[in-house]
């Protein structure tokens, strides 16, 4: 299998940061999340390519460069979520303001590239490629029944009080899907929920693999990095068995966060009418 430049180059950074954050290298041991993931969205990138002729750096750059944006933007979202629901926090970053801001921008602006661009390698791979499903139609009020829940899911939690909203975070991250899967279908954008409807259920499977694999990959090496992030989810979440730092019930949040982001990104890319900003960086 032949990669692109680009590819090989993102394996090298892959492996040269692990072993410079092992060996204890300063700069590295800071910066490692960024940078690792960096690399793997490089190497991920030019592996689709290399898989099925087309990936989004090569073809598509000034969406990928919007997508690290708005990657951005969404997580921040979730960290002001976050404020009341008090579920992570962050260690060992940069003691300069402006400079840890430019690590946590670094970091959060890989965090979409990194879920989607592995939903594609898994495509490319042909994973649930034969799956299928019979078509069912989503009644007007089924719609309108998830988009209602939705907004209950992501408006009550952080109002909750503080003894009782650090349990309900489980709700903010599903609470995405069902909030923006109804309009995206309306508005006729690339909606999971709409090609399930149709029968197709393989674009949601594959996001939904591909947050487990990047929610492996995340607290993998969140494990061995210096600056990073740790967890207080309460008992019964935490029981006392981990996956390195993350409680082993926190792991079923990452396949619909992947769900959720896609939306997110989809509504938005609508919103700012991405396809005619982009349409000229496309190949």
């Amino acid at each position: 299998m032949r990669l692109k430049w680009y590819g090989w180059m993102g394996l090298g950074i892959v492996v040269v940061s692990e072993i410079l954050l092992f060996a204890r290298q300063p700069f590295v041991s800071v910066w490692f999340t960024p940078i690792v993931w960096t690399g793997y969205i490089l190497f991920a990138d030019a592996l689709v390519l290399s898989l099925r002729g087309h990936s989004l750096i090569h073809d598509r750059p000034r969406e990928a460069l919007m997508m690290a944006w708005l990657s951005v933007a969404c997580w921040l979202l979730f960290e002001v979520h976050n404020l009341p629901l008090r579920n992570w926090y962050y260690v060992g970053q940069p003691e300069t303001p402006w400079i840890r801001d430019l690590a946590y921008l670094w970091a959060f602006a890989t965090i979409l590239p990194g879920m989607f661009e592995t939903a594609d390698v898994l495509e490319g791979l042909g994973f649930a490629c034969r799956v299928q499903t019979k078509p069912r139609n989503l009644s007007p009020a089924v719609l309108a029944g998830m988009f209602v829940t939705g907004v209950a899911f992501v408006v009550i939690p952080p109002l909750l009080p503080d003894h009782v909203a650090p349990y309900t975070f489980g709700f903010v991250w599903v609470g995405y899907i069902l909030l923006l899967e109804p309009l995206n279908m309306q508005l006729g954008v690339d909606s999971p929920l709409g090609s399930w409807e149709k029968g197709d259920p393989r674009p949601a499977l594959r996001l939904l693999a591909a947050g487990m694999i990047a929610g492996f990959l995340w607290e993998f090496w969140n494990y061995w990095a210096v600056a990073g992030w740790r967890y207080t989810v309460p008992w019964p979440l935490d029981f006392g068995v981990y996956y390195f730092r993350m409680p082993v019930l926190g792991l079923l949040g990452f396949p619909p966060f992947a769900w959720e982001c896609w939306v997110m990104f989809q509504t938005l890319k609508r919103v700012l009418r991405g396809d005619v900003l982009w349409r000229s960086g496309s190949a």
